[in-house]
């Protein structure tokens, strides 16, 4: 009955809201606002939030704190770490501030929290006492859930409110860092602050000097006021470089030595779906990630574009019941870098599936059959396109990343694109695509 009642109301409905309000508030109480017992670090922005949380914890980790971290990816508590099988970056009130408690119980002196600007519109975060606040950027993404994007960055910018609107702790500042390089940078500067750190690769007092790439890491020479230091780490792409430069920042900002945050960096672990690299033995170059807006697919194919020998075969598809207006230029940036592209499914949850490949598409110049695909099946659209690799390729499976399930309908049906493709690999199969024309890869047991 309440399910049956919530799907009436509009999601910006005053009533809706103040539900999520209510239990927050409830939730928060319930668990004695363990937040009030740890230095909170949120992080926002459209890209880039899971890895610069992920780099954050390993600064924070190799320092010698106790922390605890929660993304789209995993929920980290000292050592403990659990997938994140929600879908949902950051979660409900009551799951939120039991894990919130987790940490306080076991003395985490920090907590890193991925907050989006639903999170955030709809008061998950009350009774969560912030004292840093990162930006990390701002693209087109979540327009289905916000009128427009001024409603988007105001979402975005209420973490940054929360430096001035809860608790202050004893000898902890609050301080907001913030890309300077993002054209809505100006307004997250105007948040009161005691203390405010720009970062970027061409602005800002923290700066990535001399950035390279390759396929298996990045570099740059990390250049803060009065110092600098040279960081190698295993994470490829400008991006990337964004992403550490930023967990820099809040390191330095914390007044952790540049020494430990080199190390730190340099020996920074894989983020979960996050240019995953799938590694079976097979000459070609296997990637899943998690882009799924314009913005994140354009730069992926752009770092693979150059780093990729022969054929760059793309497989990917659009989120249904999510903005639409975003899934024609998904299509045109894919139509723009790969050599091939396959297009399928994501999660459709309630929307007819052909209809959303149909809309991508709309954005791809080319025929059916000449280089491109429509599979709806995303397993057999991922089983093409390894049949496809050849030596010196890249197969990026892009869109879910880590997730173990998709939706469809109400359904949650178990699904990872890392395990399906550690799957495929290493074994012979031949796959007709047109009479006559017939691929041989990688040959897939089905079990």
């Amino acid at each position: 009955m309440l399910e049956k009642l919530k799907a009436r109301i509009p999601q910006h409905h005053p009533i809706r809201l103040l539900y999520h309000k209510i239990m927050a508030i409830l939730a928060a109480v319930y668990y004695r606002f363990p937040a009030d017992q740890m230095t909170v670090i949120g992080v926002t922005g459209t890209n880039g939030k899971t890895t610069t949380c992920h780099l954050i914890f390993d600064i924070l980790r190799e320092a010698g704190y106790k922390a605890g971290m929660l993304t789209t990816a995993d929920f980290h508590i000292e050592d403990q770490v659990f997938m994140n099988n929600f879908k949902m970056t950051t979660l409900p009130p009551f799951k939120f501030q039991k894990l919130l408690r987790w940490m306080a119980d076991r003395g985490c002196k920090y907590a890193v929290v991925e907050v989006t600007s639903h999170a955030m519109d709809q008061s998950r975060m009350w009774g969560v006492s912030v004292d840093m606040a990162v930006f990390t950027n701002l693209t087109h993404d979540h327009l289905d859930y916000h009128a427009n994007e001024e409603e988007y960055v105001k979402a975005k910018g209420k973490l940054f409110g929360l430096l001035n609107f809860t608790k202050r702790k004893s000898n902890v500042p609050k301080i907001s860092v913030i890309n300077a390089d993002d054209p809505q940078a100006h307004y997250f500067e105007q948040f009161v602050a005691d203390r405010v750190y720009l970062y970027g690769m061409r602005k800002g007092s923290y700066q990535a000097l001399a950035p390279s790439c390759t396929a298996s890491g990045s570099r740059f020479v990390l250049k803060v006021p009065n110092d600098q230091a040279e960081i190698e780490f295993p994470l490829p792409g400008n991006f990337n470089i964004e992403n550490a430069l930023a967990a820099a920042t809040v390191g330095v900002a914390l007044q952790i030595n540049l020494q430990t945050i080199q190390h730190a960096l340099s020996q920074a672990r894989p983020v979960p779906g996050r240019i995953e690299r799938i590694d079976e033995g097979q000459k070609y170059s296997v990637i899943v990630d998690y882009a799924h807006a314009p913005d994140s697919l354009e730069k992926l194919l752009a770092m693979f574009r150059k780093l990729t020998k022969n054929r760059l075969i793309m497989v990917f598809g659009a989120t249904g019941d999510r903005d639409r207006t975003k899934r024609p230029k998904m299509g045109q940036i894919v139509d723009k870098y790969a050599d091939e592209i396959i297009l399928t499914d994501d999660d459709p949850y309630t929307e007819d599936n052909l209809q959303i490949i149909e809309e991508v598409s709309a954005g791809i110049n080319r025929l059916e059959g000449s280089r491109f695909w429509k599979i709806p099946n995303r397993r057999q659209a991922i089983r093409l396109g390894l049949a496809m690799a050849r030596e010196g390729d890249t197969v990026i499976v892009a869109g879910k990343g880590c997730e173990p399930f998709q939706v469809v309908g109400k359904k949650h049906i178990p699904s990872d694109d890392r395990q399906i493709v550690r799957n495929f690999l290493g074994r012979e199969v031949e796959i007709e695509i047109f009479p006559g024309q017939v691929e041989r890869g990688n040959r897939y047991m089905e079990s």
